[in-house]
């Protein structure tokens, strides 16, 4: 059985990637900012031990044996840059610390957790078309966040796959989640969909059933990959 830790289950493509990895028989414990039920440990990534905390207790709760490490959690929020210097550098630490930090410490238990066991191990990361593209104005710290984690995802492909350590990332374009349901209206609802070809934004399934792919069955030729899943608004 393959023992699988993901970060940000509690909705969206967290939820969908936590029951899509349980349908393919792993054993997944889940996280939120706060706890919601006995198979999700709660861990605010603001707080620079909770992804210790989250480690430990993961790793308990399986254990001692996390094989798949899938960094899903995230924060959307705007910082326009007419906001106060104080309140624009809040939402850069804030958004940096969850979208990427958390993520490189979470990584860096896993890598360090395979090397000590002597077993293979995949990380996958959930990034962002931000990541390639940018994003709205009010958004620099989102996009400099999953740009910064589709940089770690190489690095750590290229340093560890020797040793059976894979990294897999996902770029999502807009999904049908709470969190880009609030951008879409901000930035003026059905009109934004002029720019996706494919004429509507993703399912957290489509983006669960790429994850669950790279997280379970993506041949070891493929560590590095990034998959872009944006509906042809940006083709690299």
């Amino acid at each position: 059985m393959t023992n699988v830790l993901v970060t940000g289950s509690s909705r969206g493509i967290g939820r969908a990637l936590a029951q899509s990895l349980a349908e393919r028989g792993a054993r997944v414990v889940g996280h939120a900012s706060r706890s919601t039920d006995s198979a999700t440990i709660g861990a605010d990534f603001r707080d620079p031990l909770a992804p210790q905390m989250l480690w430990q207790e993961a790793l308990a709760a399986h254990d001692g044996q996390i094989d798949v490490l899938i960094n899903n959690a995230g924060l959307f929020a705007p910082s326009p840059i007419s906001d106060s210097d104080i309140g624009w550098m809040d939402a850069w630490e804030d958004t940096l610390r969850i979208n990427l930090t958390a993520a490189a410490q979470l990584s860096r238990f896993a890598v360090l957790h395979w090397q000590e066991t002597g077993r293979a191990g995949r990380i996958v990361h959930i990034a962002s078309r931000a990541g390639h593209r940018g994003d709205s104005p009010a958004h620099w710290h989102y996009a400099a966040a999953k740009g910064g984690m589709l940089a770690m995802h190489k690095t750590i492909a290229r340093a560890y796959a020797s040793e059976g350590i894979l990294s897999f990332a996902v770029a999502p374009g807009f999904t049908d989640t709470s969190m880009a349901g609030d951008y879409l209206e901000s930035r003026g609802g059905p009109a934004l969909l002029a720019d996706i070809p494919l004429g509507r934004v993703a399912e957290p399934e489509e983006i669960a059933a790429i994850a669950t792919f790279c997280a379970l069955d993506a041949p070891a030729s493929m560590t590095g990959a990034v998959i872009d899943a944006n509906g042809a608004s940006y083709v690299r």
